[in-house]
């Protein structure tokens, strides 16, 4: 299984809207059904201020290379955009 948390350092104050545009256009939900996903998790940090966390788990890297293709994966790069100053991205196995 290939595991991937991802910290998004929102621009100020955006944090909440960049991830109500997530529920709203149903990102989650869509990354959530796609074969060979495991969790598809946001949380929000306890001292995260503008900080976004997100665990993706796929089964294999089949399933990865499947998800960076999907229109949904494509829309939130683009909310990325407007509402992310930067980000870091940790991957594991396990």
């Amino acid at each position: 299984m290939l595991v991937f948390n991802v910290t998004f350092r929102c621009k100020p104050g955006m944090r909440d809207e960049f991830l109500r545009q997530i529920k709203a256009e149903g990102i989650d939900g869509a990354a959530r059904a796609e074969a060979g996903n495991r969790a598809y998790d946001f949380y929000i940090p306890a001292d995260g201020g503008d900080e976004l966390f997100l665990v993706e788990k796929y089964a294999d890297a089949d399933a990865v290379t499947a998800h960076v293709r999907q229109a949904h994966t494509a829309r939130l790069v683009e909310l990325k955009e407007a509402y992310v100053r930067d980000l870091v991205l940790e991957k594991y196995e396990a």
